[in-house]
């Protein structure tokens, strides 16, 4: 089940006239949370007609900010685990 960003995301990329397929690999294999649909969005809604490029380029750079919040959240835990292991001990 796809979000409605998702789908709004897939129907503006249609609507810019860029290829089905492109299309449908972006919105619904990678841009496919809320959150990179919606920064996706805001980048279209930015820049008027991106070249197929530019478009994979800011796809990029989205999935490696995710990936660089997920990972911060990931140390962010672990760090917790051990600052209660050094209050509490095991």
């Amino acid at each position: 089940m796809t979000s409605e960003r998702t789908e709004e995301l897939y129907r503006l990329l249609l609507s810019k006239g860029y290829q089905e397929e492109l299309c449908r690999e972006i919105a619904y294999q990678h841009m496919n949370t809320d959150y990179t649909a919606t920064r996706m969005l805001g980048y279209l809604y930015r820049v008027s007609n991106p070249r197929v490029e530019d478009l994979v380029d800011e796809m990029l750079a989205i999935l490696s900010d995710r990936q660089q919040i997920i990972q911060k959240k990931e140390m962010e835990q672990a760090q917790a685990v051990m600052n209660d292991v050094y209050r509490n001990g095991l």
